[in-house]
């Protein structure tokens, strides 16, 4: 979990401050792969999208809705509470962080996953950037770009709690 400002806490799942920008930045990646002749026509219908994405992403909250949003981060901090999605609806779980913690150590634990505190994405990565810079004939060199991550990063887990099943697992 990352802590919110003001020492709260939230679920890793929760949307990043530059979602957008990452969007716009993966959908050129994608678009590239696509023909020559296809690719204005996708991007300004991505552009149109992202456009009013925007729009309807507002970076200032109004007041009353400011006044609720610091009232429930403030019960929740001192509550010592996160809110996190359910698994398979489309709702919210409010429950204690030691609790969802300790759910999510018997999730890892009881399916024998392997914890690391080192990211070595960048070193996979660089690896594969090698790979393809001394395979010029496999891979030519205006391609390249295609097998490179722009945006990489190693997975977070996402705790979903399953609030239909008897002592509510992840």
């Amino acid at each position: 979990m990352r802590p919110l400002h003001k020492g709260l806490k939230y679920n890793t799942h929760a949307k990043r401050k530059d979602w957008i920008q990452t969007l716009a930045l993966e959908t050129e990646t994608a678009i590239t792969q696509l023909p020559a002749t296809k690719r204005d026509v996708y991007r300004k219908s991505v552009a149109d999208c992202i456009d009013m994405l925007q729009r309807h992403n507002p970076t200032h909250r109004t007041q009353p809705e400011a006044k609720v949003i610091n009232s429930i981060q403030r019960k929740l901090k001192d509550k010592d509470a996160l809110i996190t999605h359910a698994d398979k609806s489309n709702s919210i779980v409010i429950l204690p962080t030691h609790q969802y913690e300790t759910k999510l150590q018997d999730f890892i634990h009881n399916n024998d996953f392997h914890t690391r505190t080192i990211d070595s994405t960048p070193t996979f990565q660089t690896q594969i950037r090698a790979t393809i810079r001394q395979s010029p004939t496999l891979i030519p060199k205006e391609y390249k770009w295609k097998y490179i991550s722009m945006n990489q990063s190693a997975p977070s887990i996402k705790g979903l709690i399953k609030p239909h099943k008897p002592d509510q697992p992840i």
